[in-house]
């Protein structure tokens, strides 16, 4: 599958820039990062992305010049500031300077992601190209029935798996088992893609939104439990991938 964009994280801080890239690229976007606002620039200059995530705090230039200079060599670049700074005031301000939307640290992962396919999506429309396609939503209600597999009100088919939305359980054929939520949630994003690898990173955005860096090791206890109780045989780990749901 072709990349989905091509995206520059500018940020000072090593740990947000290596966070935030691990989930973009997990999410089939292609990242690229920049530590100083300097770099940025630089960076914007000599390549064309389709999308700038730009935190408005840095030591050696302030986000509003990055985002001036940015703009000015790209009218049409854009641009989402990421920053601790939560007051109106500052929203409006980058909001009238060019860019196109604004999200206060600390954020959630999964809002942010929701944000960058929206963002492309409407970049794509408004270029008069064919667009991306409509994005799943990352965390979608517990009542929402889903694309992948037959829901039928609010019951999930999926292979051997049936999940009961409503009451947090599967049944493989020898009767419902529950789920914690985050079983269910997980079990249900692997029944979504039966068959299919689902990256742990993908998993950790859709389940965990933002709580846990894609180094955790949080899905592989999960998968454990979920095995412990439905059987080993249902979940197939798929080595330096993730995980797959046995159709």
């Amino acid at each position: 599958m072709a990349p989905l964009g091509r995206i520059l994280i500018v940020d000072d801080e090593p740990k947000i820039r290596s966070f935030v890239g691990r989930a973009l690229a997990a999410a089939g976007y292609t990242p690229e990062s920049a530590g100083s606002g300097a770099e940025a620039v630089r960076s914007c200059g000599a390549n064309r992305y389709d999308l700038v995530i730009l935190d408005l705090v840095m030591p050696d230039m302030d986000g509003r010049q990055v985002l001036r200079e940015l703009l000015s060599c790209r009218p049409d670049q854009a641009v989402i500031v990421l920053s601790c700074v939560a007051d109106v005031a500052a929203k409006v301000d980058l909001l009238e300077r060019g860019a196109q939307d604004y999200l206060t640290k600390p954020f959630s992962l999964a809002e942010l992601l929701a944000r960058v396919r929206v963002r492309l999506r409407d970049e794509a429309h408004e270029a008069g190209g064919p667009g991306l396609a409509e994005p799943r939503p990352l965390m979608p209600p517990l009542t929402a029935p889903r694309h992948s597999g037959t829901a039928v009100g609010e019951v999930i088919k999926a292979g051997h798996v049936m999940l009961d939305v409503g009451r947090l359980v599967a049944d493989i054929g020898h009767g419902p088992v529950p789920l914690t939520r985050l079983e269910f949630l997980l079990l249900r994003e692997l029944a979504e893609h039966a068959g299919e690898s689902v990256s742990k990173g993908r998993l950790l955005a859709s389940v965990w939104g933002y709580d846990f860096d894609p180094g955790s090791n949080v899905v592989d206890v999960c998968v454990r439990r979920i095995r412990s109780k439905l059987g080993f045989e249902l979940i197939k780990t798929v080595r330096g991938e993730g995980y797959q749901l046995v159709s």
